[in-house]
């Protein structure tokens, strides 16, 4: 059965399938892409890969609870870009943690050129973690990123200079607390020494030295081969995912915002970077809590701004390949 939709020419499995794979650009923590899918006939399934490589990094799997959301929000668009629109259970099995997401109910309603577009900048969208330019950023390309994330049921809250200062004081000492911490640099090598494996943080993707930024960066252990110009990122703006819980459900759904407000700002020309190394410490991120008036819960800290048009980017980071994240044994049958 081939579950095709009357005035449609491809089976819905067939696009099940390519969405999964799409989700194959979502960012992700170290680049570790911790999820996985599984294609059925009328459903897709998402599961996390509890990677113990991060058991120092992210002990209780916020980190990549919050990859998969990305990806989900990656493969949402794709199948919207396809015409469908599905109903997304979360955390639909107590008994089954790592199952995080199932999308079934599927109707074709037409293509939206919107999404689309959406899935043209998820395979530009990189890291950029140089510099940004002086030019600011525009105020209606900010509040247009912060809409995109409020619309996955996620605030953020741009900070002002004051907050930017203590971020940075945050930033500082998550970094030395990491930095004194042999098991997160244990971790921290393993994931820049991937090379060849399709995850990881290969030297293009990392600066050949520290950047000059009001928020430290992180420190990855050793130096990576992407040129640092001279730049710093005084017009940067920096801002705070949150929520009112902190459970695995909201964690997900930050990574749909996250995904959201990144692909958005990719279409608006705006570098975003995850600080993620600032949520990581337990005392930070009680600092960050802080900067939200105790209101919520910090999922994690962006950097926005113009990047320098006189240099180019760095690479997209390696992905691994379909079949080792799609699971379509299920449907096989009716591909074949």
């Amino acid at each position: 059965m081939s579950h095709e939709t009357p005035g449609t020419e491809r089976p819905l499995t067939t696009s099940l399938a390519e969405a999964a794979g799409m989700a194959r650009h979502a960012p992700s923590v170290h680049n570790t892409q911790p999820w996985r899918w599984t294609v059925l006939p009328d459903a897709l399934e998402l599961r996390v890969m509890r990677e113990p490589r991060l058991a120092a990094t992210d002990p209780e799997g916020r980190l990549v609870t919050f990859s998969c959301g990305a990806a989900l929000h990656h493969a949402r668009l794709a199948l919207a870009a396809e015409g469908w629109t599905a109903v997304v259970e979360r955390m639909p099995d107590p008994n089954r943690p790592d199952l995080l997401a199932r999308l079934s109910g599927f109707q074709h309603t037409g293509t939206d050129p919107d999404a689309m577009h959406m899935v043209q900048c998820m395979q530009v969208r990189h890291t950029d973690r140089r510099p940004v330019s002086e030019e600011p950023v525009p105020a209606e390309a900010l509040d247009e990123i912060v809409k995109a994330a409020t619309l996955e049921g996620v605030d953020m809250q741009v900070l002002d200079e004051d907050q930017k200062i203590e971020l940075a004081a945050a930033a500082q000492h998550a970094a030395t607390v990491e930095e004194q911490d042999p098991q997160l640099r244990e971790e921290l090598a393993y994931w820049t020494s991937r090379a060849g494996t399709g995850t990881g943080l290969p030297p293009e993707v990392l600066p050949e030295q520290a950047p000059r930024t009001s928020v430290p960066a992180r420190d990855f252990g050793r130096p990576g081969t992407l040129p640092v110009g001279p730049g710093h990122d005084r017009a940067a703006v920096y801002a705070i995912l949150w929520g009112e819980e902190d459970e695995p459900d909201n964690w997900l759904r930050a990574g749909e915002a996250l995904s959201a407000a990144w692909l958005t700002a990719t279409r608006l020309g705006v570098s975003m970077v995850p600080l993620s190394a600032v949520v990581e410490v337990e005392g930070t991120r009680e600092s960050l809590r802080g900067l939200l008036a105790g209101l919520g819960h910090p999922y994690i800290a962006l950097r926005l701004g113009i990047t320098d048009p006189a240099h180019a980017g760095p690479p997209s980071t390696p992905r691994l390949a379909t079949e080792q994240v799609v699971d379509i044994s299920a449907i096989r049958g009716e591909r074949s």
